[in-house]
């Protein structure tokens, strides 16, 4: 049961960070929208989805 508790608290956390990536990322603000419904409602599967096809962060180059 321990097993659970610890798989949830990793699949909260992958969550969050995809959610702080897309809104970092420069789509649009429909898009971002889209995106992270699909990680709220699917949390395994739209990770795995957003992880394979979603949009990067902001990445600079100096």
């Amino acid at each position: 049961m321990e097993y659970a508790g610890f798989g949830g608290l990793i699949v909260l956390a992958l969550n969050i960070w995809a959610i702080i990536s897309i809104f970092g990322s420069n789509v649009s603000t429909g898009s971002k929208v889209l995106w992270t419904l699909l990680v709220i409602v699917l949390p395994v599967i739209g990770f795995i989805i957003w992880l394979i096809a979603g949009p990067r962060g902001n990445t600079a180059t100096v």
